[in-house]
């Protein structure tokens, strides 16, 4: 019996794949779609647009997947491509929006929250965020983007990423305050 890494496996179905082997394609889509398209639903609420966006994310990601040069993880790669494609179709339907207006809180039933995890809980609120706001803390707090590369990417000022973070997350400290307020008096 013979026993084969699975990075040499993704390593081969990758030089497939930038051959237009399509069945190769079709693995690493397989492999990888569920992980991207929670990706892409991160920043683009609708699961219909966020199926659409990860769809033309794999489409570039195939069409360039000769300039993937292995250094770094293949799925690291995907998915920048899929952050962007996100990025593009939400300044495409002028849903990023940089107002400073502060939503109100939504209400949120105790029974929602005790019945989900905390990162679910968490996850919820953060979907809750004006685009703008919800774009730069997903940018910075989970994917790890500086603001820097936050301003090259949106094409907004440093300062503007900043100012967005701190109120995303002044908005997010608000509402788990309002929810723990509202528990404690049941």
């Amino acid at each position: 019996m013979k026993i084969i890494s699975i990075y040499y496996n993704e390593r081969l179905l990758i030089r497939k794949a930038a051959r237009r082997d399509r069945n190769a394609q079709y693995k690493l889509y397989e492999k990888y779609a569920p992980k991207m398209l929670a990706v892409c639903r991160s920043y683009v609420k609708d699961l219909q647009f966020a199926e659409d966006v990860m769809q033309k994310g794999f489409l570039k990601a195939f069409t360039r997947i000769g300039s993937f040069l292995g250094q770094g993880s293949f799925e690291a790669w995907v998915r920048r491509i899929m952050i962007h494609e996100s990025i593009n179709f939400l300044k495409k339907k002028h849903w990023l929006l940089y107002d400073s207006n502060v939503m109100e809180h939504e209400d949120l039933s105790s029974s929602n929250i005790a019945s989900k995890s905390d990162v679910d809980f968490l996850l919820k609120l953060i979907d809750q965020l004006p685009n703008g706001f919800r774009l730069v803390f997903m940018l910075h707090a989970i994917e790890g983007y500086t603001h820097k590369e936050i301003s090259r990417v949106l094409n907004i000022p440093e300062n503007t990423s900043r100012s967005k973070l701190s109120k995303a997350r002044k908005i997010l400290q608000e509402k788990v305050e309002l929810i723990r307020k509202k528990n404690e008096a049941l």
